[in-house]
């Protein structure tokens, strides 16, 4: 008898088990039953009867979770298709459906089955499909907004053919986008660049990410130091010469990818070009101040040096050699053009058994044997790069610094090996090397000019603020540093600040606001008068004045009587009284401030009416205040609006700024303390006041640990207050008083517990700041 009879007297013996259960719940589901029955029959050729009793209750699971038809009908279409052999892996599958339906809906688990079929071409039904299943319930568990457009995007996600390719493609979107929906679903959806680039690997490739963590281990074991160690993007277009390690003070940065390297390859070169970076950091340690130098000379010096640390790192380590050894592949023919020659040489000074007679190439390894009683002294790198540069000149050899890039390819392009300090001379020939050759990526286009703006920035002072032009997005006024609390440095000009226009809302509307807060309002206003602006203080013993000193006028009377020159100081006069006060509210506008109060009234609601109440009684004292709003969009987008500033009137523009604000996106508060304080900073009065108002922990989309950011702001705090601000958050709520505390100490936080006291709590803590 045929298996499928087999399943169906099964069924009518009256056997209880999911089989039954799901042969009689399909009698109810016309619609479904003809798909169902169809589905059974296949299905019962290829598995026995305790085989499809187990798939039957997989069915019921699905059912249980609410996955409805569609899901149903989806399940059925993969566990029918050719790949569907084993009855385990689709017991599996149904067991991950289930799980991501209840945590991102019936719709998700659907496209996860129809997404299936991709999966099994790719993969094959054995572990790595299981690591797909497991990697697509991670990411229904933490980005479940975004699985749909991944299962629609299956087929390209999967192109590099490995299951580790997708488990880090799934990674890199939950870190890159941290949470953010909008920027998960770009990534997810293929619109992002990183997500593009990922995908369009060739089979086979290996990415920094891939091998990040082994080459920590791998330095650390060779140098006794834990590495920095960050990727760089790598251009895919065949046009652009492929990218080298870069060194920037402790950081060493590798290319996102090596073209072209695949596997085993790709993972040595890995380790051959970070080996080298770090005996740079280890061994070499001094920079060269760059001066005069032409840019064929900057290049010689380049060599020397890499050869001088790795002939100290190979006598530390003498298996570095068998590491660095296959990428030296030049050879004593062609045409002897620069970049040849300098090639030549840097195998020859690598490797003692080749053999060149080149006069160049013989003349840069006697020196540099010379030089080996000296080796630990840099000095010899720049001493031999002159000599050999000056031969080089009158050879007229050809040199282009645009195209030239270093070799053998696991070298790093020599940018971190010189100071180009505000004091140096450099020609700006010598500077194009270092900014378009050294850097393919910014190589003059066909499309415009060289860009000229990195240079300029390697020229300003480290941890100041940069200006910087306007891009597509707005108007760029400044870079700043951040601190990475991981790596222990700051990263300097790590997030960029853009000039948001405000946007203009109803002046009217805050004046009502302030009316109906009448109550409050006459508070402030007796705050004000007891401040008692302008009050005049009697200055005794004065040169002239209105009065008669009495006290002055006795003493110069017994003075002359005893003989003695009397002080002619015996005048009174009287002088106002002006406080010295300089004050910026910095005003928190992020997502969180969108939340609605019991009184139908948004968070943002209540700072306005604060921020206005204390701006009036502010411009009614005379003092220079200034308004501004920020929020942030990741390192590259921190937004600041300008309500007031220091020379303006508060004036009914100023009340419509405020009254156009709205919330939106997130927290970089130690980028905006930082801006606050270069804004403070121009004020002339000897007093400087900074009140933020914010109502929860800094937070960004593309930091997923908050504590990052605590730590940055609480630097930029401390920075704050060595330029002789004071800073004092004011926090609504308890859910950022702890961050708060962190960041600008217990002493200089408020809490406001409910955040309708805020008017009042706001107004109260100026004047008593003020008074200080």
């Amino acid at each position: 008898m045929p298996a499928v009879s087999a399943a169906q007297l099964q069924l009518v013996s009256g056997v209880e088990g999911p089989t039954r259960t799901l042969h009689l719940w399909m009698r109810q589901r016309d619609r479904l039953r003809p798909l169902f029955t169809a589905t059974w029959e296949i299905l019962s050729q290829r598995f026995d009867a305790a085989e499809m009793d187990a798939w039957a209750g997989a069915v019921l699971d699905l059912a249980n979770v609410n996955a409805g038809p569609s899901c149903l009908i989806a399940y059925w279409d993969a566990s029918t298709s050719d790949g569907a052999t084993e009855i385990a892996p689709l017991l599996g599958a149904a067991r991950s459906g289930a799980e991501i339906c209840r945590h991102a809906g019936a719709q998700a688990a659907t496209d996860a089955f129809k997404a299936l079929s991709a999966a099994r071409r790719m993969l094959g039904s054995g572990a790595a499909l299981s690591r797909w299943w497991r990697t697509m319930e991670k990411l229904a568990t933490q980005a479940p907004e975004s699985l749909a457009a991944t299962a629609h995007h299956m087929a390209e996600i999967l192109r590099p053919g490995t299951i580790a390719a997708f488990e880090s493609f799934v990674a890199a979107g939950l870190r890159t986008a941290a949470g953010d929906r909008r920027k998960r679903l770009a990534f997810f959806s293929l619109q992002d660049e990183l997500a593009q680039r990922m995908v369009a690997r060739d089979p086979g490739a290996v990415t920094f990410s891939d091998v990040e963590t082994e080459l920590k281990a791998f330095l650390t074991a060779l140098y006794g130091e834990v590495p920095l160690l960050r990727s760089i993007s790598t251009d895919e277009s065949a046009q652009t010469p492929q990218r080298r390690a870069a060194i920037a003070g402790p950081l060493i940065r590798l290319p996102e990818i090596y073209r072209g390297v695949q596997d085993d390859a790709a993972r040595a070169l890995f380790r051959a070009a970070a080996a080298h970076a770090q005996a740079h950091l280890a061994l070499g340690r001094a920079r060269f101040a760059i001066g005069q130098l032409k840019p064929l000379q900057v290049a010689l010096v380049n060599l020397i040096e890499d050869a001088r640390v790795e002939t100290l790192a190979m006598r530390r380590l003498p298996g570095l050699r068998r590491l660095w050894a296959p990428y030296h592949v030049a050879t004593p023919t062609g045409v002897a053009t620069a970049p040849m020659l300098l090639a030549r040489l840097a195998r020859a000074l690598f490797d003692p058994d080749y053999v060149d007679a080149d006069g160049f190439v013989g003349k840069g390894r006697a020196l540099f044997a010379a030089a080996l009683p000296r080796l630990d002294e840099h000095a010899i790198s720049r001493e031999i790069g002159m000599l050999l540069g000056n031969d080089l000149g009158q050879m007229r050899v050809q040199f282009n610094a645009k195209t030239y890039v270093v070799e053998p390819l696991y070298r790093d392009d020599g940018l971190g090996l010189w100071d180009l300090g505000d004091d140096t001379t450099s020609s700006a020939e010598t500077l194009e090397l270092f900014i378009e050759a050294l850097r393919p990526e910014q190589q003059e286009s066909s499309d415009g000019p060289p860009r000229e703006q990195d240079a300029a920035n390697a020229a300003a002072e480290p941890g100041k603020a940069r200006p910087a032009g306007p891009d597509e997005r707005g108007v760029v006024i400044a870079r700043y540093p951040e601190w990475d609390r991981v790596d222990a440095i700051e990263r300097a000009d790590w997030t960029t600040v853009r000039e948001v226009a405000a946007s203009l809302g109803d002046a009217g509307s805050i004046d009502q606001a302030l009316e109906q807060a009448s109550v409050l309002r006459g508070r402030v206003a007796r705050l004000v008068r007891s401040v008692r602006l302008g009050r005049t203080v009697r200055l005794k013993r004065q040169q002239d004045g209105h009065d008669l000193d009495l006290d002055a006028m006795l003493d110069a009377g017994i003075a002359l009587r005893s003989g003695e020159t009397p002080d002619l100081r015996v005048f009174r006069s009287a002088k106002a009284l002006h406080r010295d006060l300089s004050a910026l509210l910095l005003i928190d506008t992020s997502e969180s401030t969108r939340d609605r109060l019991a009184s139908g009234a948004t968070v943002l609601d209540v700072e306005r009416l604060a921020v206005a109440l204390l701006a009036e009684a502010m411009e009614e004292l005379g003092d220079t205040f200034g308004l501004l709003a920020f929020s942030s969009d990741g390192r590259d987008d921190v937004r600041m609006t300008s309500i007031k500033r220091f020379s303006e009137a508060y004036d009914r523009d100023c009340r419509a700024r405020l009254a156009g604000l709205s919330a939106g996106l997130s927290t970089r508060l130690g980028t905006a303390l930082r801006h606050a304080g270069g804004v403070l900073g121009k004020a002339s009065t000897s007093r400087k006041l900074l009140i933020v108002l914010t109502d929860g922990e800094p937070s960004d989309i593309d930091v997923p640990d908050p504590f990052d950011l605590i730590e940055d702001a609480r630097r930029a705090a401390i920075g704050l207050h060595a330029q002789g601000i004071d800073a004092y958050g004011v926090v609504l709520g308890r859910a950022g008083v702890e961050a708060a505390t962190r960041i600008f100490g217990r002493r200089n936080t408020m809490l406001v517990h409910r955040v309708e006291d805020l008017p009042a709590r706001l107004s109260e803590l100026y004047f008593r700041l003020a008074r200080r």
